[in-house]
Parts: C-alpha cells; structure tokens; sequence
C-alpha cells in the first residue's frame, strides 16, 4: 500500500508522514504467529530546507498499528521548539504526549536525528565517535519452517557469519538439525518466550550449546522472572531479553535475571534512548543485542549508527523484504557497512 503523505507545520518544522506496507520476501513464522506483510509508516521531518527520514514498523504483536500512529503524530506540535538542536527537550516532550506509542516515538526520534546529522554535515556514528569497524557481524533470521525451506533459506544466508533461529515450538530439534545438516556457522537462538519450564529450558540450552548456539533470546515467557534468573545461573550459553526488555527503565532489574538484553529501536522510541540502554547494560556488565524489527534501510540505518556499542547485531530485517524504498547500510560478506553520508546515511532508492 502506498498511500499519500499527510503533512503539518508547527512553526519552524513540518512533519509528513504516511502508511507503507513491507511486503516479505518469506512467510515469517516464530512460535506464535506467522505473516507475510508488516505494516510501517514513514515519516519526514523538514526543518530550513533539510529533510530527516524516520520510519514505524509495527509488527501486530507489539499493539500499534499505522492508524494508531498516525494519530499520534498527529497531535504532536513542534512550534514551542525553535531548532531541532533541542533534542532532549523535543524528544523528552515527545514521549510524554501519550504513553507507549514507542515505534510512533521512534519515527520522530530517527526523523529528528538523520535531520540533525545533515545539519551538521556529518553520519551520526561519527557525531558519537564510535568506529564502524567494531561492529559485530549481523545474523540473519531463518524462521520456523519446513526442512525443504530452511534449507533454502540458509543457502540463501550463504554470506552470513551467524544465523538466527526461530525456535519455540515441539519442532526445535528438528530445524536446529536440519540447520546442521549444511552449514557448521555459528546460531542464536530466539525462542520468543515459547519454553514454559525452566528445566527443559536448561536441557535444550546444554543440547543447543552442543551444537555451536552462542546465545538463547527470550528463552521463557517475560513473566517467569525467577524461572528467567535461574537458568541464566545454569545456562552454558547467554541468555538474552527481548520481550522483557523495552525501555531504559526496565535495564536496571533485569540484572541477573538475563546476561543481556536486546534492544530494538521500535520498542525503546528511538537512536538516543537506544543508546542510553547500551551504555547502561555496558555499565552493568551485561551484553547487548541489538535487533530490529521487519524496517526498510531508514529504521535499520538508524540502528545500525549504534552498533559498534554492540555485542552482536541482528540488523537483517530490510534484507526479509521485496519493496525497501531507501538505501543506507548494507551487508558485505555478513558484516554491515555504513554509507559516509550525512544523518542516518540513507537515500531513496
């Protein structure tokens, strides 16, 4: 769906923004749902001329959609902020307009920071004087599916240097060998909160770790807190936290209970609380994730500026995709390379 851009002035700024649908070049199937399209809403925020793009995607999990975006940039009013260098205080004003909404905050938040970077004439990696040659090698997501097609999907993976596998349901053996079977690369494994017991948790995390898993994401449901904390305690491999783990204010308590955690810039409202989260994990000795959701390269570009805080990138979501509409970072060799451009680094393709 392309629809038109709808757009507002407040004062120095204008924000434009409009629904998209990502179509999947796969069926994306984890352990409770399945789909072949995700719904995001592009943005642009225009400030003396210069135009930052920003992007929401909202998979249907997290509880947003393009309308309920829409209409919480809609009441946003910029005109009280007379430059966009006010980031903490526009960004701070921003997410105190409605509660969660976090991908519709992270459309602004990323729209305000590729507009910052142009301004400045510089990539926003350079702006936080962090060296793209540190960042980790992406995996790439191989979804739940039938030995044929994830056979298929990993040859179709040739050039990664780590893969990332949907697990959770009673066929988890079955794709962890079917995986095995053509390629010895390096996996993580994202169970999406499909383990219910604590001990057969620990017992897949010892047959995983067996055969070259470097990581479990999200291994039980985030309510299990105590079940979480005790198979960290006995895992031979890390654990992660994905869905229990959203915002800056959640890091803190989740010491102990995970050896790290993911962070995702449509769940935490974007690049500046994204960093907040990294530097704090960093200082609580914990690793760091960073994921994403299924974007095109803007929300992805923007994620990727971060990454040489990280332990290990997932950042393959524009990769699952048939209609990316920029270019910005791209995958060589299953190491991500960020473009010398301005902002988040991205250009309509």
């Amino acid at each position: 769906m392309s629809a038109a851009w709808q757009s507002k002035k407040m004062g120095k700024f204008t924000l434009r923004y409009r629904p998209y649908t990502l179509e999947l070049r796969h069926v994306f199937t984890v352990a409770s749902f399945s789909r072949s399209t995700t719904p995001v809403v592009l943005t642009e925020l225009e400030y003396d001329g210069i135009i930052g793009y920003g992007e929401a995607s909202m998979p249907p999990y997290l509880g947003e959609t393009q309308e309920s975006v829409i209409n919480f940039l809609s009441k946003l009013d910029l005109s009280a902020f007379s430059s966009p260098f006010e980031t903490a205080e526009i960004l701070s004003y921003v997410d105190q307009v409605d509660s969660k909404n976090t991908a519709a905050k992270a459309a602004l938040d990323i729209a305000l920071h590729d507009l910052l970077g142009k301004i400045m004439q510089q990539p926003f990696y350079k702006i936080w004087g962090l060296n793209p040659d540190l960042i980790p090698a992406t995996s790439y997501t191989i979804g739940i599916d039938t030995e044929d097609m994830i056979r298929k999907k990993v040859e179709e993976a040739e050039q990664f240097k780590i893969l990332k596998v949907k697990l959770g349901l009673d066929t988890d053996k079955m794709i962890i060998d079917t995986i095995r079977s053509v390629t010895d690369v390096p996996l993580c494994a994202d169970v999406n909160q499909g383990w219910k017991n604590k001990e057969e948790a620990l017992e897949m995390a010892n047959w995983l770790h067996e055969r070259n898993v470097v990581f479990l994401e999200q291994p039980m449901p985030k309510e299990m807190i105590d079940e979480n904390a005790w198979l960290t305690e006995h895992s031979p491999i890390p654990t992660i936290a994905d869905e229990g783990c959203q915002r800056l204010a959640d890091v803190t308590a989740l010491q102990g209970v995970y050896t790290g955690i993911n962070i995702k810039l449509m769940k935490c409202t974007g690049m500046r609380e994204a960093k907040q989260m990294a530097e704090l994990a960093r200082a609580l000795d914990m690793k760091v994730m960073l994921g994403c959701m299924t974007e095109t390269s803007c929300a992805i570009s923007a994620a990727a500026q971060l990454a040489p805080l990280v332990d290990w990138a997932d950042l393959d979501g524009a990769l699952l995709i048939g209609n990316d509409i920029y270019e910005g970072m791209y995958v060589e060799n299953g190491l991500c390379r960020l473009p010398d451009r301005p902002g988040i680094g991205i250009i309509k393709a």
